[in-house]
C-alpha cells in the first residue's frame, strides 16, 4: 500500500507550490491531475475522436492507462507505456484537454486511475477534494488555507512580476467569489475534512510551511 499526502484549500493558498515542494523532501510523487487529463485527451485525439462526441470519449476512457513517474527528479507521464510528457502542453492537447474535462465519466476515469496511483506507491495530491473525496483515507490529511488579504497580496505580487498591473481589490473581490463558488458546488465542494490538520499560512514562509507538513508525516 501507498502512503498518501492530501492537500486541500481555496484559491491561492500555495497549495500546488507545497505539495511539489513536500513530494521533493520526501520523496512522494506528486500527482499532477491537470497532466493526467491531457494525457486523456492525447489518448482521445489518437484515436481521432471529437470533443463532441461524448459516447466515444467515454468508450475510449476504458482502454487508457495513465501513470506518472519521476526519472532523475523530472516528472514523466505515460500513456499505455508510451512517454507523452512531451506533447502534454500542445495546443491541441490542451483544448481537448479542457471540452472533456467537464464529462462525468472522464472524471469518473482520472478517479480511478488516481487511487489506483494512490494503492501502488507514496504519493501526494492538492485539490478542493482530495481529503474528503479522492483519497478519504489518506494518511495524512492538510487543509491550508490563508486570509483573503494574504492570497489576493500574493496573486497581485505574481501578475506584478509578470508585469500585469491590476487592482488589488479586484483580485480580491476574485478570491471572494471563487471561494464562495468552491464551497457551494454541488459536486464535491471545497471544505475541511473533520480528519485534516488546518494550517493557516497566512504569516508563514514557504520554507516553513513545507517544514510544518513534513512534519506530519512519516519519517
Amino acid at each position: 500500500m501507498g502512503y498518501n499526502v492530501a492537500i486541500d484549500g481555496p484559491a491561492g493558498a500555495g497549495k500546488s507550490t507545497i505539495a511539489k515542494l513536500v513530494a521533493k523532501e520526501k520523496g512522494y510523487i506528486y500527482v499532477d491531475t491537470g497532466a493526467m487529463y491531457r494525457a486523456l485527451a492525447i489518448h482521445f485525439l489518437k484515436k481521432n475522436i471529437s470533443a463532441e462526441n461524448v459516447e466515444q470519449i467515454v468508450l475510449a476512457c476504458a482502454d487508457a492507462d495513465v501513470t506518472i513517474a519521476y526519472e532523475d527528479g523530472v516528472q514523466q507521464v505515460y500513456l499505455n507505456g508510451e512517454n507523452v510528457t512531451g506533447r502534454l502542453r500542445g495546443e491541441e492537447v490542451g483544448n481537448m484537454a479542457s471540452r472533456t474535462s467537464s464529462i462525468p465519466q472522464v472524471r469518473e476515469k482520472l478517479l480511478e486511475l488516481q487511487r489506483g496511483l494512490a494503492r501502488e506507491q507514496d504519493v501526494i495530491m492538492d485539490g478542493r477534494d482530495i481529503g474528503t473525496n479522492i483519497l478519504p483515507d489518506a494518511d495524512v490529511k492538510i487543509y491550508l488555507t490563508a486570509s483573503v488579504d494574504t492570497r489576493a497580496k500574493r496573486r497581485f505580487d505574481e501578475l506584478k512580476e509578470k508585469g500585469q498591473d491590476w487592482d488589488f481589490e479586484a483580485i480580491k473581490e476574485d478570491i471572494k467569489e471563487r471561494d464562495a463558488r468552491d464551497m457551494n458546488r454541488e459536486i464535491a465542494p471545497l471544505k475541511k475534512a473533520e480528519d485534516a490538520i488546518l494550517v493557516d499560512s497566512s504569516e508563514m514562509t514557504i520554507d516553513q510551511v513545507v517544514e510544518t507538513i513534513c512534519g506530519y508525516c512519516r519519517a
